[in-house]
């Protein structure tokens, strides 16, 4: 049974983050943000200007004091210590922000929104650096760690990019749908055909293995390797929209969130521990067997997406409502998942320790 925090928010919570020091930030619709102690006790609580929607909030990697809000085409920067007016505000996004991201060195922010548009902000100048784009509604953008100058974001274009800060241009696309098999699609008239729009990233503590989840209820991990990246493993995971991917601490488990009011949590580390043993000569002897329609972009995935259809969840929790966000704690010396629906309450459910 989940553990409910509640008296934080009058509105529906849609955002979650946790600092280095186990405090809990959530931002919910109309303004509304609010700091949480490991105990679920309200610590701090702030009315963000023109009543926007708090769509994401980061806490920096280096200073678990400074927390990052975006609300409309606002990012503004907090210090949890005193809760009160923005310390800074930066407005370089034209169109609602969806999803911040900060480097783990602290000296970039990343801010994806509506348009497509993901604004790179050099903390230090307090100025944009670069401006990255999709095609449509840009929904998640995550800054790999171990590389601070790369990330990776996604998309309603159902593209999934690779960028590294000294160019303008992505390293590396895939387009999910052109990525899908036939037998991927459905097969009766019947059958409501469901595009892959991307909705949410993780990257994994490696910094190489990263997942995505999609409207088709789809999970997708890609390998990163060097410039580009190739699908490693697909599986399904809900039977309707993933809204949230989470890479937990350790290696390769992984937490998803989907519109079906299921939280899942994966192993996925002999999957793709698998291919890490492989020797890369071997990798490219089965590239040259491929023929070319299968090899461009990360096409190489037919094997993929047959060979792990059996990958199972460890644990399946029933929330019951749609999710909005997802985040992982250790409170009391044990591992909590923390959940963000329609409601205006925080869930909390144990995890097993790995």
């Amino acid at each position: 049974m989940a553990v409910k925090w509640t008296g934080g928010h009058s509105s529906s919570i849609l955002c979650l983050n946790v600092n280095t020091e186990g405090l809990v930030a959530s931002g919910a619709e109309r303004g509304e943000l609010t700091l949480w102690d490991g105990g679920g006790t309200p610590a701090g609580q702030l009315q963000l200007p023109k009543a926007d929607d708090v769509t994401s909030v980061v806490f920096s990697p280096r200073c678990p004091t400074r927390l990052y809000a975006s609300h409309g085409e606002t990012v503004s920067l907090l210090d949890v210590r005193s809760l009160k007016e923005p310390v800074e505000r930066f407005h370089v996004n034209e169109e609602e922000i969806n999803c911040l991201s900060v480097n783990e060195t602290d000296n970039f922010l990343a801010a994806a929104d509506d348009s497509g548009a993901i604004k790179v902000m050099d903390l230090e100048n307090k100025k944009v650096s670069r401006s990255l784009r999709h095609s449509n509604i840009c929904s998640s953008v995550v800054f790999r760690p171990q590389r601070p100058q790369s990330l990776v974001s996604c998309g309603l274009d159902m593209q999934v990019m690779l960028w590294n800060l000294q160019k303008a241009r992505p390293l590396w696309t895939t387009n999910l749908q052109e990525c899908e098999t036939e037998e991927d699609r459905p097969q009766s008239a019947g059958q409501f055909f469901n595009p892959p729009l991307a909705h949410s990233l993780s990257v994994a503590s490696c910094g190489n293995i990263f997942g995505c989840g999609a409207q088709d209820g789809k999970v997708r991990i890609f390998r990163v390797t060097g410039v580009k990246f190739e699908r490693e493993l697909e599986f399904q995971g809900h039977s309707l929209g993933v809204s949230q991917v989470l890479f937990m601490p350790e290696a390769y488990w992984l937490l998803t969130g989907g519109n079906d009011g299921k939280v899942l949590l994966w192993d996925v580390s002999s999957d793709v521990g698998k291919q890490q043993k492989s020797p890369a000569k071997s990798l490219q002897r089965r590239k040259a067997q491929a023929p070319a329609s299968t090899r461009k972009d990360g096409k190489l995935n037919k094997v993929a997406s047959n060979e792990h259809a059996r990958v199972l969840p460890k644990l399946t929790i029933e929330h019951g409502e749609k999710v909005n966000w997802i985040s992982c704690a250790e409170i009391k010396g044990s591992k909590r998942v923390l959940v963000a629906d329609q409601s205006s309450s925080v869930s909390v459910y144990p995890l097993p320790e790995p």
